[in-house]
């Protein structure tokens, strides 16, 4: 009888023994699943992430590409149309009356104006231009460009001592700083536009205000959202962070923070297909 009690109470042991291997191995089982659909997840998103990054950067080129095009074409073609026509209005000037004189000449001024203009506005648009004047001096030219045009008043501001961010970084932040001009033109109906640019031995600031109609954030259609979400994007491509700030009345504030000791990753990736 003590026998058979023995025998039950190994096998007792024994089967506890094989229920408990057995849990162990389906918790092990499933935590190594587990950490392998967590590894999965992670490298989807780095896909997409990269995947999206790759997209931006390839529309970005090609958008710089049409707008170098487009820089070209004002500055080749059209302004030497016009200086053309300049010129041939002045030959004309002599055989006229006085009074038709002093109505030509103020055309031809107009002309010169509109070369001068458009002359401006090509370089703006110029990859080569940011990229030989650096972002301060660019944007202190678009700034007086946008003043005489009596649009809107901008007023432009820096502080600490200015250094390069790199070519590539320095074109993405004067596009955003397009891109927020065009926003608060088209779409805010601001009368005053401030920019300031803040340069400090670790940290970069760019802070761009409207006193615009302002906006809900959560409110933003398709037509006007999609210029902060290219500011958005933009910045994120070079390792920025942007906050933006609105409320309806209150105009829209975009900040811009990037640390210039960061790897410039975008300038990294288009090195040879810079558009130039």
């Amino acid at each position: 009888m003590l026998f058979k009690d023995e025998e039950v109470i190994i096998a007792l042991i024994a089967g506890t023994a094989i229920v408990i291997l057995l849990g162990v191995f389906i918790i092990s089982f499933l935590l190594v699943y587990q950490k392998k659909q967590n590894k999965n997840t992670i490298e989807k998103e780095h896909l997409k992430s990269s995947f999206q990054q790759e997209l931006l950067k390839t529309r970005m080129e090609i958008q710089e590409e049409t707008l170098n095009y487009i820089s070209r074409e004002l500055h080749d073609n059209v302004t030497q149309v016009l200086s053309f026509v300049k010129l041939n209005l002045g030959v004309f000037v002599k055989s006229l009356q006085e009074s038709d004189q002093i109505k030509l000449n103020d055309n031809r001024e107009l002309i010169a104006q509109t070369i001068n203009d458009l002359r401006n506005l090509s370089k703006s648009l110029s990859f080569e231009h940011i990229s030989s004047f650096g972002l301060l001096k660019t944007m202190e030219t678009e700034a007086g460009r946008i003043n005489r045009s009596g649009i809107i008043k901008l007023v432009l501001t820096t502080e600490g001592d200015v250094y390069s961010l790199g070519e590539q970084r320095e074109l993405v932040v004067f596009r955003i700083f397009q891109e927020a001009l065009n926003n608060a033109l088209k779409h805010a109906q601001a009368t005053n536009f401030k920019i300031s640019l803040y340069y400090q031995e670790q940290m970069f600031n760019l802070t761009i205000e409207d006193d615009g109609v302002g906006f809900e954030p959560g409110s933003l259609n398709d037509s006007s959202g999609s210029g902060l979400r290219n500011i958005t994007n933009r910045a994120a491509l070079i390792g920025a962070t942007t906050v933006i700030n609105s409320s309806p009345g209150n105009g829209c504030c975009i900040k811009l923070s990037l640390n210039p000791l960061v790897q410039e990753t975008y300038a990294n990736r288009t090195n040879s297909n810079s558009p130039r």
